[in-house]
């Protein structure tokens, strides 16, 4: 029963049509979920939907923690680490900001409502149950080292870039900050305006940081572009391969005489 109820809310055979259904019920609870956060004033009807979704999402972190072993596979420990997971812990971020509607008669929980503004979390739920997302992530683990590669190129060329315009035109970054600031806000040719150089030689910098920042910003792209593909074609090839396996071992099977 317990198996059963983890391959249901867990990831499970494509053909799964109970998993699938399940995915879509708490995708449709997530996005319901949040639409009030796009307004500023809140009324009855919000109250209610925020009620049923967190109900919704309390069922769920309880099945997942009844199941945590089989998720974890590390025995009765998994039903203590499994809180302290990423998921689990956006799980209940997204969950304890609405305790106060639940339990309005409990002054301890009105601490929580410092936390409603950690109702967003709930959008981030969605990646559970996204297989196109759960795509991007596994490309992002595929490519790590060449991402974080870029990652320490980009973090050294700001700096390098803030290091020199602080220098070269002090009158215009009062801290080392501002310049740092100024040097992302190059690096990503986004260009605001509220801090410039007003100098030759500081805007010779500026242009060559914001050209070379093209390049520095495609490179990531690149990389996850890339590692999707590698993953589309891995699945492609992974694909027939399975019925052509169950195929020859049916083959293979004689009936006894």
């Amino acid at each position: 029963m317990r198996k059963r109820l983890y391959e249901i809310i867990e990831a499970a055979q494509e053909d799964d049509k109970f998993s699938a259904a399940y995915d879509w019920f708490m995708m449709a609870a997530i996005l319901i979920s949040i639409l009030p956060l796009a307004f500023h004033k809140v009324n009855a009807g919000f109250i209610l939907i925020d009620r049923i979704t967190v109900v919704i999402f309390i069922i769920d972190y309880i099945l997942r923690l009844l199941t945590a072993d089989l998720k974890l596979k590390k025995g009765a420990a998994s039903f203590v680490l499994y809180p302290i997971t990423p998921m689990a812990i956006i799980d209940l971020v997204s969950i304890l900001p609405s305790l106060t509607i639940l339990h309005g008669g409990f002054r301890l929980l009105r601490i929580f409502r410092l936390l409603r503004t950690f109702k967003a979390f709930r959008a981030f739920k969605i990646i559970r149950y996204s297989k196109s997302i759960n795509m991007i992530i596994d490309v992002i683990k595929m490519q790590r080292k060449s991402l974080g590669t870029v990652a320490g190129l980009t973090v050294a060329y700001v700096a390098f870039s803030a290091l020199v315009i602080f220098n070269v035109e002090p009158q215009s970054f009062d801290t080392f900050f501002e310049a740092f600031y100024w040097a992302m806000v190059s690096l990503a040719t986004v260009g605001y305006g509220d801090i410039y150089p007003v100098t030759t030689v500081g805007r010779i910098v500026t242009i060559v940081s914001s050209v070379l920042g093209i390049a520095i910003v495609a490179l990531p792209a690149g990389i996850i572009t890339a590692g999707f593909m590698e993953l589309l074609r891995e699945q492609s090839e992974a694909a027939p391969a399975a019925p052509a396996a169950d195929a020859a071992e049916s083959a293979g099977e004689q009936p006894d005489d």
